[in-house]
């Protein structure tokens, strides 16, 4: 007898049941809904995904130490580590600049405020004061300063990446210098614990569904769907600057690597979709992690390059400033030089690197450059109050495709990419299991070689999320 075919609603439950991926779009769906019919409701859901950020953050910077120790110790040469630093840095600030030439050459050519003629003694400047806490970004001498930690235990506290960078170099390096017969406990210890790590964010990723529902229904619930027609212009102007960016990443992606972008971000679909319902690059960072290296991308490049990116490499933030600084200065009638513009490309350069983790920095970036220009008055930056949440999805899919692809580019320079796997791994030919670990010993084959039909990335069951590290025995991966 052939086999019984299951009922579509079968098949729509074994989906549900099994895909994170759709999951997540259920709950996506649902937040939207549920924000637009009952506001009042929806704004009290705000703990959901709060307390799911406040989850990922917990375990973000113990796991970049153990990854970034692990790749200096296996990869064997300090030097290297550098240099892949070094090349990230200069890949960071060629993208993050290319980011703002096209923001600024996009608002002049399609002037999203012209025509708003809004005077800025009417707004209210106490909402962006209640937006930034009164704070304001760090200087550059500030912000270099910060990086350096004061104590070994409060970077992690803290949840300072930098500074927990830092003391993953220190500690990969002194691992180094002493060898495996002096320590030779050190490197199995810090593999275990990074295993722990990657099983907690598999239990935490199955809470993910019910994050993006409260935070979907408490943007539409705060926001509305009005907002998107008073800001049409500039929203549809951001978002046609970040698909063009996202453009040239895939177009330099391809001449640096020989992969696809588009087959990337299926390959990250659930991360991605994650991603924008949260509206946070940061609770989609272990997983990413993890992923990378099962493209073929060596451990200590994605633990340097990757969290790195976070802080100096925000090309989704850049376009926004850029666009944003012009936008107001439109709508209050200020007509920038070319000098100005020149100026304020610059002074983004640098606030742009200190906006990770300081609460309403976009505002903080703009009030400090308005400031800089002294021809805009600094309470117009009140006017993308309405907007700025909606422009979350562009940052945050523009800022972490740009960090993807920065590893897998800075990676391939240095030497630290297995292109042959990232391709197989991209193409569906490698489902990644929780086997496959640093290397391709046990890799799932693709259907067509005797594999399992599963889509990579498509159960949250498949244990990516909770692969064990390569053994301290086994030597590190070839690269080509």
């Amino acid at each position: 007898m052939p086999p019984s075919v299951p009922s579509p609603s079968r098949r729509v439950a074994r989906i549900l049941r099994t895909s994170l991926f759709a999951q997540v779009a259920c709950a996506l769906v649902l937040g939207i809904v549920v924000g637009k019919l009952w506001p009042d409701v929806a704004t009290d859901l705000q703990p959901l995904g709060d307390g799911f950020t406040r989850l990922i953050k917990t375990i973000i910077s113990p796991l970049v130490f153990c990854v970034v120790v692990v790749g200096i110790a296996k990869a064997g040469d300090l030097k290297a580590f550098g240099r892949i630093g070094l090349k990230a840095l200069i890949w960071f600030e060629v993208a993050s600049t290319l980011a703002l030439i096209i923001g600024l050459v996009a608002a002049n050519v399609v002037q999203p405020g012209s025509g708003m003629n809004v005077d800025p003694s009417t707004l209210n400047t106490s909402a962006v004061d209640a937006k930034t806490g009164g704070g304001s970004l760090p200087s550059t001498t500030e912000f270099i300063v910060n990086a350096i930690p004061t104590s070994f235990i409060g970077a992690f506290a803290e949840n300072e990446l930098l500074q927990v960078l830092i003391l993953a170099c220190l500690v990969g390096a002194a691992l180094l210098h002493l060898g495996h017969t002096k320590v030779p406990q050190v490197l199995p210890a810090i593999e275990q614990a990074q295993e722990i790590i990657f099983a907690v964010v598999g239990f935490i990723m199955r809470l993910a569904p019910i994050a993006v529902f409260g935070a979907m229904a408490v943007l539409i619930g705060q926001y509305g769907l009005g907002v998107i027609e008073t800001y049409a212009k500039l929203i549809i102007l951001c978002y046609a600057a970040a698909a063009f960016f996202i453009v040239l990443l895939a177009v330099a992606l391809k001449m640096v690597t020989g992969l696809s972008l588009w087959k990337f971000l299926r390959y990250i679909r659930e991360e991605m979709l994650l991603a924008l319902g949260t509206a946070s690059t940061e609770s989609v960072m272990p997983r990413v992690m993890q992923k990378l290296r099962k493209a073929g991308a060596r451990d200590d490049a994605v633990g340097l390059v990757l969290p790195t990116g976070y802080s100096f490499n925000l090309d989704g933030a850049s376009l926004y400033l850029s666009i944003g600084t012009l936008f107001i200065s439109q709508a209050v009638g200020v007509d920038l030089s070319l000098s100005q513009q020149i100026t304020v490309v610059l002074v983004l350069m640098l606030t742009s690197k200190g906006m990770a983790g300081i609460p309403g920095s976009a505002f903080l970036a703009l009030s400090a450059t308005a400031s800089s220009l002294g021809a805009i008055p600094a309470g117009a930056v009140a006017l993308l109050l309405g907007v700025d949440r909606i422009m979350d999805s562009m940052r945050v899919v523009t800022n972490l495709l740009g960090n993807c692809v920065a590893v897998f580019a800075v990676s391939r320079w240095e030497g630290a990419l297995d292109t042959d796997k990232a391709k197989r791994v991209l193409d569906g030919e490698i489902v990644p299991t929780a086997d496959d670990d640093a290397g391709d010993p046990t890799a799932t084959e693709a259907p067509g070689a005797g594999a399992s039909e599963t889509p990579v990335g498509s159960d949250p069951d498949d244990k990516l999320a909770g692969v064990p590290a390569q053994s301290a025995k086994e030597p590190a991966p070839e690269v080509s």
